[in-house]
């Protein structure tokens, strides 16, 4: 469901490094970017089921960092 959908693109350099405000700065790209809300909530799920390497290493898995 993920896999064919667009990389957004999400500032993380130099911003706010509260896992809450980057959860919500990725969600509101994959928003703007055409996600659906199901894909926009798997990668929720997916982001915040470990600690916050984690929730960093899953937006650089499905976002492209500027």
């Amino acid at each position: 469901m993920i896999q064919n959908l667009p990389r957004p693109k999400v500032k993380l350099a130099g911003e706010d490094g509260n896992a809450f405000a980057i959860l919500g700065r990725v969600r509101r790209a994959m928003k703007d970017a055409g996600w659906n809300k199901e894909a926009i909530e798997q990668f929720t799920n997916e982001a915040t089921s470990g600690d916050y390497d984690n929730l960093l290493q899953t937006v650089m898995k499905y976002c492209d960092n500027y």
